[in-house]
């Protein structure tokens, strides 16, 4: 057989691939992850009752805001670290600014705040068991994640698994607000963030054990 006549036998049944293939697959992974992340909440963990006046509340908003913007980089990182040779770039640098936000409010406030009211402003009363929920709900996600990148063509599984990891974190602390009642900055600043950092270490662990292709 000549050359172009295996070319166009290769090419002869090819249907074009949708350029929004790897968007919509992970699209269709954080949907699902959100989904299950708030359906724990509301049956196992239970709305925190004011709910309904915290949505007028522009600090409750700020809470949102802080995984939210972590998410939204954390997709432009994996859905890029989905591809091999494709840079990471600006997403990196959109990733580092949600915590350090966070963490130069926390210490503004914690600076202003008298000496007793200090530990209260970073303990709260779930220290204990926030970062621990958000890593728990983060599961579902992690595994479809996981799952869709496994389908894709990562090189970096280390770095792959990580994101993975943190952004179904992200997703599952955006769940887990909608119970917290936990309202100050520098409670977020530390254990929301080990919550989202537990996933993200795991990820980078299973990544390249998971990821292989």
């Amino acid at each position: 057989m000549k050359t172009y006549q295996l070319i166009s036998l290769l090419a002869a049944h090819l249907s074009p691939v949708d350029p929004h293939e790897v968007t919509k697959r992970f699209g269709w992974a954080l949907s699902a992850g959100g989904m299950f992340a708030t359906l724990a909440v509301v049956a196992g963990y239970g709305v925190r009752p004011d709910l309904g006046d915290m949505l007028l509340t522009p600090l409750f908003w700020m809470k949102i805001a802080f995984p939210l913007s972590l998410a939204t980089a954390a997709i432009a990182a994996t859905v890029r670290l989905a591809r091999p040779g494709v840079v990471v770039g600006s997403a990196w640098a959109a990733l580092a600014i949600p915590p350090a936000s966070v963490w130069v409010a926390a210490l503004a406030m914690l600076a202003l705040a008298p000496t007793e009211a200090q530990a209260s402003l970073v303990l709260g009363s779930t220290w204990r068991s926030c970062p621990f929920s958000i890593a728990v709900l983060s599961v579902p996600g992690f595994v479809a994640l996981f799952s869709t990148m496994r389908g894709l063509a990562p090189t970096r599984l280390r770095l792959a698994g990580a994101m993975s990891g943190l952004l179904s974190a992200s997703v599952a602390t955006i769940a887990y607000c909608l119970h917290c009642p936990e309202m100050e900055i520098p409670f977020w600043a530390i254990w929301y963030l080990l919550g989202m950092a537990i996933p993200t270490a795991v990820g980078a662990v299973l990544g390249p054990r998971l990821l292989r292709w």
